[in-house]
């Protein structure tokens, strides 16, 4: 065996797609010079094109700093990040050049831009197959934006959280400038539209702008081994079906860092079904600080005036719905709750989330959500959500103000929930005027758990759910709170079993 065979051997079994062992080509051999000063885009791309057109192969980023507009995937091609390698992204105010235009034509109603394009990326794929990026290299987005112009639905009620309502028109101007803003600039690290057999592994994301991963219409996808350190959503999963998403690090306090969406982004109404999200890390710590290893706090709110988010998220874009997904194995860190949300008429259901521990939760640290915004076509519905498992959470260090809550609608409510082996510690202060408290039901309104203000216990709050059942239960407070731990509100078939602190409900 000569050592190139052995070379080649070695590197298939490193591959998720070990044909593309076959076929080696190092970007350099193509023109790109790695110096951090001179644009290599254009000679990745010829090294992508010459080993897609050569029926695959494995594109080799060599130690270096590769100044980058857009990276365009091909099918049959794995992009390989070398320790040493980075990806960094150009900044068209600086540098001579521009990230591909986002696609015309596409109809922003229902969704922002952000999820209505896909080629304005870093590195982007359109209906690709067969392609991975791995390897412990780094993609830093420091050229890119975070920004982009919202959804062109216009109903204020549901259009943003009711946390930013005392927000001025400029400053909502400044985190949605118009679309013509745009032309040229990059808002995601990495994009996927449609595509299957997809494979991202290894390698680390700093700043990320809009999305550190936008994946839309795809199938057979997995991201594993992920450390995404960014400035607004860190793992968008958006439509998509058979999805492994594991042994991940995402912090992202400005906005969710891993969620699942079900949007009008391709035209149509499609559900995301047959997730798993399992061992993964979220957290809100300043932006670079995990990459750094220094985990810092100073900041404290996110931009829609909320304390910092970082959380696994099912919503808030949710006309197609949800179904089959498992969330475990996950740790929350000074970050938002698992939230649950479907408001703009899709159904949830099927849902699994176990082995849960959170620590210093900004808000709720379970928030299950069934509304009425109906971003979507005329004759969208109210959705539902029904069958949901959660089980075995240690949440502590909890924002007193926000309980457990289930909050489905009069007429429509949330049914068939299982809380099991719940664990939950606040921090206390709850006052008896908050106790007195009757929220509003808000039905239109943006999913957030602080939407209804200071909930009237500190335990659990649920309204509007039926067939709900809780079984070993256990919360307390580390300083006195004046209202009650329960509170159920229009649940029959409510089911309670093992949990002394009940009898206190009233």
């Amino acid at each position: 065996m000569t050592r190139r065979d052995l070379t080649l051997g070695l590197l298939a079994l490193s591959l998720p797609f070990p044909a593309h062992a076959a076929r080696q080509i190092d970007v350099r051999d193509h023109g790109a010079r790695g110096d951090g000063i001179t644009l290599d885009s254009d000679a990745i791309n010829a090294a992508i094109l010459a080993a897609s057109r050569a029926g695959g192969g494995t594109v080799i980023l060599a130690p270096g700093r590769y100044l980058c507009f857009s990276i365009r995937l091909t099918s049959r091609v794995t992009l390989l990040l070398s320790k040493g390698a980075i990806i960094e992204a150009a900044d068209p105010a600086r540098h001579a050049g521009r990230y591909d235009l986002p696609e015309a034509g596409i109809d922003q109603l229902y969704q922002d831009f952000g999820h209505s394009h896909w080629h304005n990326s870093l590195i982007w794929g359109d209906d690709v197959h067969d392609v991975a990026i791995i390897g412990p290299g780094l993609i830093h987005g420091i050229g890119l934006t975070r920004d982009g112009p919202g959804a062109r639905w216009k109903k204020q009620a549901g259009e943003r959280p009711l946390s930013m309502q005392a927000m001025t028109a400029a400053q909502i101007a400044n985190l949605e400038p118009a679309a013509a803003a745009m032309a040229g600039k990059g808002n995601k690290a990495i994009a996927f539209k449609n595509g299957r057999n997809i494979r991202l592994s290894g390698f680390t994301i700093h700043k990320g702008g809009h999305f550190a991963i936008l994946a839309t219409g795809t199938r057979d996808l997995r991201i594993e081994g992920l450390t995404i350190d960014t400035d607004r959503d860190g793992i968008d999963l958006d439509c998509v079906r058979e999805v492994v998403v594991e042994r991940c690090r995402v912090n992202s306090p400005n906005d969710d860092a891993i969620v699942v969406k079900s949007s009008f982004a391709l035209g149509s109404a499609i559900a995301a079904e047959n997730i798993l999200i399992r061992d993964c890390d979220v957290t809100g710590y300043d932006m670079g600080s995990v990459i750094d290893g220094t985990r810092t706090t100073i900041q404290t709110i996110a931009p829609d005036q909320d304390r910092v988010t970082g959380r696994i998220k099912l919503g808030t874009e949710s006309n197609g719905g949800y179904r089959n997904i498992v969330i475990e194995d996950c740790r929350f860190t000074r970050c938002r709750g698992l939230a649950l949300e479907t408001v703009d008429g899709g159904v949830m259901e099927h849902i699994v989330a176990r082995r849960l521990t959170m620590r210093d939760v900004t808000t709720a640290p379970l928030f299950l959500r069934l509304g009425d915004r109906r971003r979507g076509p005329d004759g969208t519905g109210i959705g539902a959500i029904r069958d949901v498992t959660i089980s075995q959470i240690d949440a502590r260090g909890i924002d007193h103000r926000f309980p457990a809550a289930i909050a489905g609608l009069p007429g429509h409510r949330i049914a068939d929930v299982r809380l099991r082996d719940i664990h939950l510690v606040y921090d206390g202060g709850g006052t008896a005027a908050d106790a007195a408290r009757q929220p509003a039901e808000l039905a239109d309104a943006y999913p957030e758990p602080s939407m209804f203000g200071i909930l009237p216990s500190w335990a659990l709050w649920a309204r509007h759910v039926e067939r709900l059942t809780i079984d070993r239960f256990t919360a307390q407070t580390r300083a006195p709170d004046q209202r009650l731990p329960f509170h159920t509100e229009d649940a029959p078939g409510l089911s309670v079993q093992n949990t002394p602190l009940w009898r206190a409900r009233h």
